[in-house]
């Protein structure tokens, strides 16, 4: 009795402790692509890029404001000096204070102070956008490496059912061969073909936590953190598309064109920046000070009201030549918009390559998904038919062994037409400004 109760003590012990452990997360793409995008580092240093320009656009406005600083001195001179207060020549030790504050502020300058400010802005939005295309090729890889995993995911199920068939035969071979009815290498044959299988299942394991490691990485997850992916519902896609649709909402969608755009216009503001160095500069200075000598009979206290002063005065800078550096810094600054528009065009290039790729191939998915599905049918009918002949005693082990090959070509060809069907979709989809849904 006693027996029966530490039992059943048992049993509900584990019972708690099997309730009490959590359960291992399993990552659907949407849930991978939502956490990648808050914690990818990559993602991080755009935004902080981002962050520096606000700080420089913030700093560029602030160059309008007049400037304050304070001063105070403490000096001893001995001998023949001029006293710094009261400008007299003396012979004598003089101690001196001296107190001051100072302000000045840039009226004009060629509009540079403006023409720096709007700038700035610029490169705030140009950081915005390239955040945004950060954030873009994050989502683009996380699909591509999210399909490899699901590719050799089912690649195991294939590889795990091949094996588990492959051993049947081995052990039908070991049979008829004890019984006479095959020879040795018919049944060595089978045995390969089992080892081969096995080995094929344990590359498809390997190659699928290979892929599960770099999700990982793209969602920074720690090594220690254990990381499934669910088996999601990956219907074939199938769909008209119109290229230059696609191309033109690109060209409207992606980041990188409005980053580009950007670029020429940031471009440009350093020409009219540039350009302002011809002009003269205008600037407002003012001071307010006072000081103490000790040559003077009077106390400190009054002293700094007697020698209390004010200075305003207007400072021009007429630039009469500067040995070309203006007339460099404009010729440079056209040739880096020149290179903008370049480069913007380059841009677009690489937009309609991305586009004309995904269409070509999602076209040839939807062509090989219907080649793989009817290649795959075939085979399976011809394996399942060669299974039966073998059992039988009618097909030799080499053909049953060609039949299963074939077979699993055919499947690994439905597989990999079916992925590459669900992928060009989905970047169509992307590059259209629509959202990744498996």
């Amino acid at each position: 009795m006693k027996v029966y109760i530490l039992v059943i003590s048992l049993f509900f012990l584990e019972f708690s402790f099997a309730q009490e452990k959590p359960s291992e997360k399993v990552w659907s793409l949407q849930d991978c692509i939502t956490y990648a995008l808050e914690n990818n580092i990559t993602i991080k240093e755009a935004s902080l890029n981002t962050s520096i320009a606000e700080v420089d656009y913030s700093k560029a406005k602030s160059s309008r404001l007049p400037n304050l600083f304070g001063s105070a001195s403490q000096n001893f001179s001995n001998g023949n000096a001029i006293d710094p207060i009261t400008s007299s020549y003396v012979t004598d030790q003089i101690y001196n204070t001296n107190l001051g504050i100072n302000s000045s502020m840039t009226l004009f300058q060629g509009n540079q102070i403006n023409n720096r400010i709007k700038q700035n802005k610029l490169v705030v939005e140009q950081n915005t956008f390239l955040e945004e295309e950060a954030k873009n090729n994050i989502v683009i890889s996380i699909l591509q490496t999210y399909l490899q995993a699901l590719y050799n995911k089912e690649g195991i199920v294939i590889a795990k059912n091949n094996l588990a068939a492959s051993e049947k035969e081995v052990l039908r071979a070991k049979s008829r061969f004890d019984a006479g009815s095959i020879a040795l290498n018919d049944y060595t044959e089978a045995q390969s073909q089992s080892a081969t299988n096995k080995y094929n299942l344990i590359t498809s394991k390997n190659t699928y936590q290979q892929y599960l490691i770099t999700l990982k990485q793209l969602l920074e997850l720690p090594p220690t953190e254990d990381f499934e992916i669910s088996d999601q519902s990956n219907s074939l896609m199938s769909a008209g598309f119109d290229k230059m649709d696609i191309y033109n909402k690109a060209l409207n969608y992606l980041p990188e064109i409005s980053s580009s755009n950007t670029n020429i216009a940031v471009n440009k503001k350093e020409l009219d920046i540039a350009k302002g160095g011809y002009l003269p500069t205008l600037s407002l200075a003012s001071s307010i000070g006072s000081g103490y000598t000790s040559i003077n009979d009077s106390n400190f206290t009054d002293q700094l009201n007697l020698n209390f002063n004010q200075k305003i005065g207007l400072s021009l800078s007429v630039p009469i030549f500067n040995r070309n550096q203006t007339k460099a810094a404009v010729q440079t600054a056209s040739i880096n918009i020149e290179k903008a528009e370049i480069q913007k065009q380059t841009v677009v290039k690489e937009v309609y390559k991305k586009v004309e790729t995904a269409y070509q191939n999602a076209i040839s998915a939807q062509e090989q998904v219907v080649a793989a599905t009817a290649s795959k049918e075939a085979a399976t009918q011809s394996y399942k038919l060669a299974q039966k002949k073998y059992e039988l005693g009618a097909l030799s082990t080499t053909d049953l062994v060609i039949s299963q090959n074939t077979f699993t070509n055919a499947e690994q060809n439905y597989l990999q037409a079916k992925y590459l069907n669900i992928l060009y979709y989905q970047l169509l989809q992307f590059y259209q400004g629509n959202d990744i849904k498996l």
